[in-house]
């Protein structure tokens, strides 16, 4: 399944259109907020969570024995990469979504939201950065929605935003069939310029004033979202966002420990140390869930 997936994943191009559409087409209408015309947007990895949330999922999937090691072992690669430099790898998540697509394919809906809730509550909870979690009731104190915007699939995404309260998640779609899933994507990946299209659909939506509304990433990626609004933040943010933030005069908050923020500013070659440890890492979890319990 992984296989076949990965073939439709290159036959089709990105179309951060669609990836959008789809990603506010997958929510149900609001209520009226007290302050209707201003809203913030939140990236979900290393922004609201510490390292990414398609891992941290792998990793409770394969604590559930529902995973093999081998696509552990992918995952800890790529997170390897995530906490090294602090930036996203576009073929390293593409290929953990693959993987949690042809995952869930011939799964129910509810099925899969059982597992999201249950994996955020034991991996994923602890690691909120609360330092934004913060940042998001403030604005929810205001009377402003709060959405996260990730390439996150959307059922882990709506997990995380009903766990901390915010107003909702926009995310990467599975299509679905009779509440099954097909193992294919409705649009793409809201990644990158999607999440753009995404925060400029609902704004039409939901009639929201993008001159009024803030956006918060850790990454470069999310440029084209954090220029959409017209209050910008940045999070944790690697060395390209952290430019573009002092160039440009942006807000930035940093809840990273020293050590970890040294980690981002890491040469090639120190970074290639990383990834070294993050596959014996990954070698060593391979080894404990071979172990019988």
């Amino acid at each position: 399944m992984v296989i076949g997936m990965r073939r439709f994943w290159h036959k089709h191009e990105h179309d951060p259109v669609d990836a959008g559409k789809a990603a506010v087409d997958a929510v149900e209408r609001l209520p009226l907020a007290a302050d209707p015309t201003a809203a913030a947007f939140f990236d979900v990895d290393n922004t609201m969570m510490r390292g990414a949330s398609i891992y941290h999922f792998a990793r409770g999937l394969a604590k559930r024995r529902m995973f093999t090691t081998k696509d552990l072992l992918l995952f800890a690669w790529g997170q390897a990469v995530f906490r090294a430099r602090g930036t996203e790898n576009a073929d390293h998540i593409g290929t953990a979504r693959e993987t949690a697509l042809g995952f869930v394919a011939g799964k129910s809906v509810e099925e899969l939201v059982t597992l999201c809730e249950e994996i955020y509550d034991d991996v994923m909870e602890d690691r909120i950065w609360q330092g934004t979690r913060s940042l998001a009731m403030s604005h929810l104190d205001a009377g402003q929605q709060v959405w996260l915007v990730t390439a996150t699939p959307v059922e882990i995404a709506r997990v995380i935003a009903r766990r901390l309260g915010l107003t909702g998640a926009l995310g990467t779609v599975a299509e679905t069939v009779d509440g099954v899933y097909t193992g294919r994507l409705v649009g793409n990946l809201l990644h990158g310029p999607a999440k753009a299209e995404a925060v400029r659909a609902l704004a039409e939506r939901e009639g929201l004033d993008l001159s009024r509304c803030a956006a918060y990433s850790d990454s470069a990626n999310d440029l084209p979202m954090l220029t959409t609004v017209g209050h910008p933040h940045a999070v944790n943010p690697d060395g390209e966002l952290r430019d573009r933030a002092k160039a440009d005069d942006w807000p930035v908050h940093d809840f990273r420990t020293g050590r970890k923020v040294a980690l981002v500013t890491l040469p090639a070659a120190a970074g290639a140390g990383a990834l070294a440890g993050g596959v014996a890492a990954g070698i060593a979890l391979r080894r404990h869930y071979r172990t019988p319990v």
